[in-house]
């Protein structure tokens, strides 16, 4: 249940197959009055939503229904298919009116999943050229960087204006503008100097000059910074807004804390499915295709690892004919998911810590204390292994052998997991690759060659 206010009334909306089935029925029925005086009530997100719920057709005809700036809001807010169809069914004229109502950020990203031949055919139709200007200068950038998701949207005043003027040409300044987060302060070069905040303004004397109030302790990201840096930056300082500036420190645009949260989500999506083992970015309603691409591969490296732990197993088939080891056998699938799950846990641990910028420091204390760790666990784990023995009769020195083996397997398990994240990360891979199979393979091939070699020393078979 959605609930907030507006027009001094508190709206509330749930989304469900009833409130589906009541607008597709307005639609059906074609009662336009019904149906917008409805839909005028709801916030940008829930008619995204609705969109996304109802057939193709019915949301198109809901879209032409509303003005453009909701319209605008709601292109911004809709699944990726569903907008991709929506573009689609526009002419590039009905587009650029859609994008004259978006914040330079926004238009831009909307702009760059259009074929190369719209994208200048909507811009070309685009009405405020100062506008226009702006998105086709933030196409320039690469989308994962600063300048791929920072906004032309910001209030700047020059460091020798007097209070009196910076006031004057704000106001000028905030009626193109919807939220004013910060002022920022440049010099006549355009190179940022500072912030000015609200309280100098306003104890200080209108002649005063700007260099001699504003605040020269300011943090910003060039255009080139990695977007996953700057989500980092932003959570270090708690800030809320980020300027940018160019090569040369000369102020460009700025990044607000939704265009952050919107990266931390991507990227946790994207950690989440490589740990799951899929290659690609994929989603439940892509095609049968789509999804064999993203999960064929690691099946196969899953497949060829199961193939070398079996090759391992039968250099140790002549156990079988041996009644007081041929036990061994029944212990591989603990020893292996043991195996997997330490080197899975070990890995994520790492991963966040990554993620995080957390993991400082040297690669050997950080092996050592998975060590540690490693140690305590397998120590417990054997406890329980030898408990299990003495139930069920097994020779005390067999299960030695296999608690032995288990904590080995712990040890090197966690090695792995720690190891492999760290030296991806180093060369700069996403170190998420390793939380998933390619971890958890690995660890079932060694755990297993582990296991029975610690079996043969100490049982001599």
């Amino acid at each position: 249940m959605v609930t907030f206010a507006k027009n001094s009334k508190i709206m509330q909306f749930d989304v469900n197959k009833y409130s589906i089935a009541q607008i597709e029925q307005l639609i059906s029925d074609k009662n336009e009055a019904s149906l917008s005086e409805m839909l005028q009530e709801l916030h940008h997100a829930d008619l995204a939503e609705i969109l996304d719920a109802i057939d193709f057709k019915n949301a198109i005809y809901i879209f032409k229904l509303l003005d453009s700036e909701t319209t605008a809001e709601i292109l911004t807010e809709l699944d990726d298919d569903t907008r991709e169809r929506v573009l689609k069914g526009l002419s590039a004229k009905e587009i650029a009116e859609e994008i004259d109502e978006l914040e330079t950020d926004d238009a831009a990203d909307i702009i760059a999943e259009l074929p190369d031949e719209q994208k200048e055919e909507v811009i070309s139709h685009l009405d405020d050229v100062e506008h226009a200007k702006d998105i086709v200068d933030l196409l320039r950038y690469d989308e994962d960087t600063a300048g791929g998701i920072m906004g032309k949207e910001l209030i700047k005043v020059y460091e020798n204006w007097s209070v009196f003027k910076c006031v004057r040409e704000m106001r000028r300044q905030a009626e193109n503008i919807e939220k004013v987060h910060t002022v920022y302060v440049v010099d006549e070069h355009e190179i940022l100097k500072g912030i000015l905040s609200l309280k100098s303004m306003l104890t200080t004397s209108m002649k005063s000059k700007v260099k001699d109030i504003y605040n020269q302790n300011v943090i910003f990201v060039k255009v080139d910074e990695p977007a996953d840096e700057i989500a980092q930056v932003m959570q270090k300082y708690d800030l809320v807004v980020l300027p940018v500036v160019d090569e040369m420190g000369r102020l460009v645009g700025r990044i607000t804390i939704d265009d952050v949260v919107d990266i931390i989500k991507d990227e946790a999506e994207k950690d989440y499915q490589m740990a799951a083992g899929l290659s690609e970015d994929v989603e439940a309603d892509d095609s049968i295709f789509q999804l064999v691409k993203g999960r064929l591969p690691w099946l196969v490296l899953g497949l060829f690892g199961s193939l070398a732990a079996v090759t391992i197993m039968q250099n140790f088939q002549a156990i079988m004919n041996n009644p007081n080891y041929r036990a061994l056998f029944f212990f591989t699938p603990l020893i292996a998911a043991v195996a997997g799950n330490v080197g899975v846990q070990s890995s994520a641990i790492v991963v966040q810590g990554l993620a995080n910028n957390i993991i400082k420091g040297s690669i050997w204390k950080r092996l050592l204390k998975e060590i540690s760790i490693s140690v305590i666990n397998g120590i417990f784990l054997s406890i329980i292994i030898i408990a299990f023995g003495e139930v069920l009769k097994y020779d005390f020195i067999f299960t030695i052998a296999v608690s032995v083996s288990l904590i080995a397997v712990i040890i090197i398990a966690s090695l792995i997991g720690t190891f492999v994240p760290l030296i991806l990360d180093k060369k700069g891979i996403d170190p998420a690759l390793a939380t998933g199979p390619f971890i958890t393979t690995s660890n079932d091939i060694f755990g297993i060659l582990i296991f029975f070699n610690i079996a043969k020393l100490i049982l001599g078979f």
